[in-house]
């Protein structure tokens, strides 16, 4: 089958793909329900492990994607994520679920979404930003699937037999998958091509290119600042509309839902933007948005349940624009032939606004009792990424 037709199908294996490992964000019914079976408090450095991880696996497998090829990448990662998902069946202690869930889950997650994204990205030139945001898309849909599975399965059965299902039942799907998918050659739709004329062959910057590049700093730190306010909300969603608005857990977790279903559409919809605005005008937007609704669960979120949905929705909305938009961003700046191994760099600024969001956020809720003040620290960092992102546009210009 010809590439230009065959990476429909490619794209959409890979979807399938990120569809499964997104079940990474099942971790909240998972920590829930094994929290009480091994009789702790919380385990929520579980969670954090494993988003702190994932960018190791993100450069080492890109690097063994742009050697040789996606597939073999794909079987080993999506292997370790299933087996680290399957193992944590058999957990009977935090350091043990760490090991099995952080550790196994975050490193086999890590190794699979970072190639599966960069290459179907390579794909899609002429529309980098629609693939990237389908993609991630189906990352954060996975976020509203999988809970809705673990929850039935945790209380028809138990968490220890939610593990060994789900894992087995991704660790197939992705094999499958992996098997459709191929590696994009450095010249396609460059030469030869209906659509070459569209895509505009820049540069191809190599990993030390990059790095000693002043924009790629930029890029870095404008994703943490963009991605911080996301992950601070995502991980105390439910215990936060508990403690914020006196909510039920069962009306908290369609807070969560409401979070993730946003997180998708922004992923989506801005990706797809991205590509007909541009990516620095697109977050502009994106980054202003996300300051106001900061503001305002800072500063009324409280005294009214509609703008708590409505400001919840937005962070959710603006945390799913800049992941959706960053792979083919990246791309498009440092060039698509090393983009495996770039973005893998890259993604550190989101494993950091994963280890200090939600680290800001309970600290300042066990020493205020409250958490408006972390809101405020969210709305100062999303206000110093609109100048990071204007410093950007000037540079590149």
């Amino acid at each position: 089958m010809n590439l230009e037709k065959k990476r429909w199908l490619i794209l959409a294996a890979s979807c399938l793909i990120t569809l499964c490992i997104g079940s990474l964000y099942g971790w909240s019914v998972f920590g829930s329900a094994l929290a009480k079976e091994l009789s702790v408090s919380s385990l929520a450095i579980v969670f954090t492990v494993a988003n702190a991880v994932g960018p190791i696996t993100m450069i080492s497998g890109g690097y063994i994607n742009d050697k040789l090829g996606p597939r073999l990448v794909l079987i080993i990662g999506g292997i370790l994520f299933g087996l680290g998902m399957f193992c944590s069946g058999f957990a009977t202690s935090t350091a043990m679920i760490i090991v099995t869930y952080g550790l196994g889950v975050g490193l086999g997650c890590g190794m699979v979404y970072g190639t599966v994204v960069s290459n179907a990205v390579k794909f899609f030139p002429d529309k980098s930003g629609f693939a990237g945001g389908l993609i991630t898309a189906c990352y954060g849909g996975s976020s509203i699937i999988v809970p809705i599975i673990a929850t039935a399965i945790v209380n028809s059965r138990d968490v220890f037999f939610a593990f060994k299902s789900i894992g087995i039942v991704m660790t197939i799907v992705i094999l499958l998958c992996a098997l459709i998918v191929d590696k994009c050659p450095d010249n396609f739709m460059r030469d030869g091509s209906a659509a070459a004329k569209a895509v505009p062959a820049g540069k191809d910057f190599s990993s030390a290119e990059m790095l000693r590049s002043g924009a790629f700093y930029l890029m870095l730190i404008i994703l943490t600042c963009g991605a911080f306010s996301g992950m601070m909300v995502i991980s105390q969603a439910s215990s936060m509309a508990q403690r914020m608005m006196s909510m039920t857990p069962s009306t908290a977790a369609a807070v969560v839902s409401l979070i993730a279903l946003f997180n998708m559409l922004g992923r989506l919809v801005s990706g797809t933007l991205s590509d007909k605005l541009g990516a620095i005008k697109t977050m502009t937007i994106s980054f202003a948005i996300s300051v106001a609704a900061n503001l305002l669960l800072g500063l009324v979120g409280k005294n009214s349940v509609v703008v708590f949905y409505i400001s919840l929705a937005a962070i959710g909305f603006c945390f799913g624009s800049v992941m959706g938009i960053y792979p083919g961003f990246t791309a498009k700046t440092f060039g698509r032939k090393n983009n495996s191994v770039n973005y893998g760099i890259m993604f550190i600024g989101f494993a950091l606004a994963g280890i200090l969001g939600p680290m800001i956020m309970t600290n300042i809720y066990a020493a205020t009792g409250g958490y408006a003040p972390a809101f405020f620290v969210a709305a100062a960092l999303g206000a110093a990424g609109e100048v990071l992102i204007a410093i950007l546009k000037k540079k590149q210009a």
